[in-house]
């Protein structure tokens, strides 16, 4: 695996002029931590944002970053908000450009607490009552052991259990919303979950994380072929929106990370144009928005490439659908003004 301090000079192999650098631009999915080897904070965020497209904010999601060291075990993820909020402070001071990072904040409760989530759905609130806008629960679950990975303490069906609907509901009684991750297998789970919380505001993160590595790997066009059947379906629950992204990970198997050159906006676009245009095609633009998933996808291809081709994608829309994928979606999701 290339180390971590190789990366930017491998992504930097690749550079490209910004196509329509005036559009607006909301980011509605980046992470901020301080792993050992991995620092992205808000001057890398902000080296990346200007690329050169007009991105003009931002919205975190979790990641387990700045947890509270002490006090109740179920109110430590409250510390993420805090930390988060902080950042969004200084980027809302100016000094680091017009750019205003962290504009929502999606933070993370455990919704299998059932009705008890609500506590710490309060305690979020209070810690960012201008930013707060909902959490994120990870129920990514495989059959097989090699790919629960970090995710190994999750369990099957999350998503249908009765306490974890009963979390949901204090969502719900807030207006907050629910950001979603798994595995492309669990799509149906998350139909039966918006249906059951029909209004409950959904994000399902990533396409649903169509996977193409271990018992995945070589299956693409049987696995795009279901896919697509439960991306449909799904899109008949009016609650739900896609981020439209999170596609160049190592897990999605096409192996960008492994070259000796990253990919182009070209290449990205080719490869992947399929899942944005279906996507696109049943949830509609309004439902749709293009994320960045920074700096995860960053170890697949560079910010500005990652853009471009989302604009290569995105070239056959008119300028209204356009809007509505960059920024409309996302500022009406994540209630950004």
């Amino acid at each position: 695996m290339r180390q971590i301090n190789d990366q930017e000079a491998w992504l930097a192999q690749v550079s490209e002029t910004p196509l329509e650098p005036g559009l607006p631009i909301v980011d509605p999915h980046h992470h901020l931590w301080d792993h050992p080897g991995s620092r992205y904070f808000l001057d890398e965020l902000c080296t990346d944002t200007n690329s050169g497209h007009n991105v003009v904010a931002t919205i975190f999601v979790e990641c387990g970053a700045m947890y509270r060291a002490s006090g109740p075990e179920h109110l430590r993820v409250v510390g993420e908000t805090e930390f988060v909020n902080g950042v969004a402070a200084q980027s809302a001071s100016g000094i680091y450009g017009p750019m205003r990072a962290c504009t929502g904040i999606v933070s993370h409760a455990d919704l299998t607490m059932g009705a008890a989530a609500g506590e710490v759905l309060d305690a979020h609130m209070a810690a960012a009552p201008g930013r707060f806008r909902g959490i994120r629960h990870i129920t990514a679950w495989d059959p097989d052991p090699s790919l629960r990975g970090t995710f190994s303490h999750l369990t099957k069906g999350m998503l249908n259990e009765p306490r974890f609907r009963e979390g949901g509901a204090e969502l719900v009684k807030r207006g907050l919303s629910f950001d979603s991750f798994f595995y492309h297998p669990q799509i149906p789970e998350l139909t039966e979950f918006a249906r059951a919380l029909p209004d409950l505001t959904i994000i399902m993160d990533h396409f649903g994380g169509p996977m193409g590595i271990g018992p995945y790997e070589g299956k693409k066009a049987e696995i795009f072929a279901q896919w697509k059947k439960d991306m449909a379906e799904l899109a008949k629950c009016p609650n739900v929106n896609v981020k439209i992204g999170g596609i160049n990970m190592p897990m999605n198997g096409f192996g960008w990370h492994k070259k000796a050159l990253p990919p182009t906006s070209e290449e990205l676009a080719a490869a992947t144009r399929d899942y944005y245009l279906h996507t696109i095609d049943v949830f509609g633009p309004a439902r749709c928005m293009f994320e960045s998933n920074f700096p995860v996808d960053k170890r697949s291809c560079s910010y500005g490439v990652l853009w471009n081709a989302f604009k290569r994608i995105a070239s056959g829309f008119s300028a209204s659908d356009k809007a509505a994928l960059f920024a409309g979606c996302a500022s009406r999701v994540y209630r950004i003004e």
